[in-house]
């Protein structure tokens, strides 16, 4: 088990190839294109400004994305019109992403023509899924200036764990990247923590196939560190010092790749937890302390622990 850190420290979309009699629809103004099991939904293409673009074929289950992206190549400048009426959910988006192109890529250009040349971020981050808490609008990390990864409840599985989209996030920033500080961001209300304190028993971890079981009892060690030193509070507050002892454990990991140990030892990598409660919003910051050579205590610790509130 890995020693705690909190103790006090000394569905799909496939289009099948243009119907046979789409000549014969060429006078239609409308086509209708079938997603997976759902209603027929009624489109319309206009290209450039110009007289809209007619697509006469009802889709059907197909494997090959090949013509999706022909597609996608051929229409790249069209823009499509919902006419069943309903809400469209990007509109929203687009006005965000036209403010956005504004006020970050037209009017500060040059740093965007630097950034299309190369990526120097200082930090790599891992994060929490949950859409509640973003770490560039948490911490304002700008573009360029955090690679980050996010995942359920914010893990970095151990190097025997094997390929991970974690783990090659985490190859190509330090060893690629070089960059100088990995900060692991938890929040408060994890989800994925709740699910992994709801796993009480082996008989619960042999349940039916879950990707979510399989991938939080990475944390096994944390909820059990848990268990014994704060068994006796109720779930909730469980979960919260498991929020932050499983950002220890996930800290504890980082050094199982040879790499990120190589580099913490020679000191161009420093290794840091995060904790965000966004109930209050506050954010509590602390660095890992490694000391590999050390004999008859902890080769862990912390240091540089703070709020911010």
């Amino acid at each position: 088990m890995a020693p705690s850190l909190l103790r006090p420290a000394s569905q799909s979309l496939h289009l099948a190839p243009p119907c046979a009699d789409a000549a014969a629809d060429r006078g239609r103004s409308r086509s209708a294109v079938t997603i997976g099991g759902s209603r027929t939904l009624s489109v319309s293409l206009r290209v450039g400004g110009s007289s809209r673009r007619e697509f006469p074929c009802t889709t059907m289950a197909s494997r090959d994305h090949s013509g999706l992206t022909r597609q996608l190549l051929d229409f790249q400048h069209g823009t499509v019109d919902e006419i069943d009426g309903e809400r469209d959910p990007f509109k929203e988006l687009k006005a965000r992403f036209m403010d956005f192109k504004q006020r970050n890529c037209v009017d500060n250009n040059s740093n965007y023509q630097n950034l299309a040349q190369q990526q120097t971020p200082k930090f790599m981050v891992v994060a929490c899924a949950d859409s509640r808490v973003c770490p560039s609008s948490v911490l304002g990390f700008q573009p360029g200036e955090a690679f980050t990864v996010r995942n359920i409840a914010n893990l970095v599985p151990p190097y025997q764990h094997g390929a991970s989209e974690t783990s090659a996030a985490l190859e190509f920033a330090v060893n690629t990247l070089e960059v100088e500080n990995v900060l692991v961001v938890g929040p408060s209300r994890c989800g994925g923590i709740q699910a992994l304190m709801s796993m009480k028993s082996k008989q619960d971890d042999s349940q039916s196939r879950s990707f979510i079981r399989d991938w939080v009892s990475i944390a096994k060690s944390a909820r059990l560190s848990t268990e014994a030193a704060a068994g006796n509070l109720n779930f909730e507050l469980q979960c919260r010092h498991c929020e932050k002892e499983s950002i220890n454990s996930s800290l504890l990991n980082l050094l199982t790749y040879p790499w990120i140990e190589k580099k913490v030892n020679e000191g161009t990598l420093s290794l840091h937890g995060g904790y965000y409660n966004f109930i209050d919003c506050t954010f509590e910051k602390w660095t890992l302390v490694y000391r590999p050579g050390l004999e008859g205590g902890s080769k862990y610790a912390i240091k540089n622990r703070s709020t911010w509130s």
